[in-house]
């Protein structure tokens, strides 16, 4: 799916956004901003706010480090688009930090903030968060990219690129009939015990564009408050699905516990050969979601899902 990269990145410089009104405002968990005309310095707390910034073709002049040791705290699919060198925020939100960074709006969607630091930051600039109703971590990676467009005066630029990617995930799923309905659980290994992330996570959530759903007893683990869960090893039939993903860094300690779990072997994921396993890299553009990271994803575990789940338990699936 090099073409895709190719024809977003195309889309990126040659589409051109119709113009806004403004003063734009916008409705969100902690009550509503208004941004009074177009930002021209837009700063983020998100942890993935990067990517989607730059996919719109604005150089930001502040975003949050997550985790990886890349420079600017930028992955490799976004680096070639990094121009400038942005104030580098930490996990701790440090005010000062972002006010040196003069913004004209700050964007807050996927970013975890409490209402005390909403209204610290909304005294440096106006701020956009998760709307009403919808988990901290919970946004669907288009609504994500189009709330991002619709703040900064980028909406169509945004809808552009949002529909390249939708129409590239109807592609797979019609390349794939076999997925349609099957389920899909996403886990991982943290801390010593396994966990499995909740059906409005934002991985599970790209999961669900390519024709996958969440099996009922990861939605009951999970509950209503949750993006993830984690239970004891006595549990792991509760992330068994017709396809079971492990969120890895890749690192053999890591893959070493997972492949050690005791009643790893009885589940039917396992006798089947319908684990696929990330490394560090498709993780973190798993784990971003983003209008650069998806082609990435898409790219990488395509074949990897058709060899977990074409019926042949002895087919190898990629690592």
């Amino acid at each position: 799916m090099k073409s895709l990269l190719v024809t977003i990145l195309t889309l990126l410089w040659t589409s051109l956004a119709l113009a806004q009104d403004f003063p734009l405002t916008i409705a969100h968990k902690f009550g509503t901003t208004v941004i009074p005309e177009p930002p021209q310095r837009i700063a983020s707390v998100d942890y993935n706010g990067a990517d989607n910034l730059l996919a719109l073709g604005i150089q930001p002049v502040a975003i949050r480090y997550w985790y990886g040791d890349y420079d600017q705290a930028v992955w490799p699919w976004a680096q070639p688009l990094l121009t400038t060198q942005p104030q580098v925020l930490g996990r701790r939100l440090n005010f000062e930090d972002v006010a040196a960074s003069e913004p004209d709006v700050i964007l807050a969607l996927w970013s975890g903030i409490t209402e005390e630091e909403y209204e610290q930051l909304s005294k440096i600039a106006p701020v956009v968060a998760v709307p009403e109703g919808v988990g901290d971590y919970a946004l669907p990676w288009d609504q994500l990219a189009l709330i991002a467009g619709e703040a900064t005066g980028r909406r169509d630029t945004a809808q552009t690129l949002v529909t390249a990617l939708q129409a590239e995930m109807s592609a797979i799923a019609a390349r794939n009939p076999d997925w349609q309905g099957k389920t899909a659980a996403v886990a991982y290994y943290w801390r010593d015990a396994p966990g499995v992330y909740a059906g409005d996570d934002i991985r599970p959530l790209l999961l669900s564009n390519l024709g996958f759903e969440t099996p009922k007893a990861v939605e009951e683990a999970v509950g209503d408050t949750e993006f993830a869960v984690t239970f004891s090893e006595e549990e792991l039939e509760i992330i068994d699905a017709d396809l079971l993903i492990w969120i890895t860094d890749g690192s053999r300690g890591q893959l070493n516990r997972i492949e050690g779990l005791a009643l790893r072997p009885a589940l039917t994921a396992y006798q089947e050969g319908r684990e696929v396993f990330t490394d560090d890299l498709l993780t973190g553009a798993f784990s971003h979601a983003s209008l650069l990271s998806i082609p990435f994803v898409l790219e990488t575990l395509e074949p990897r899902i058709a060899a977990a789940i074409d019926g042949d338990p002895t087919t190898q699936v990629s690592e």
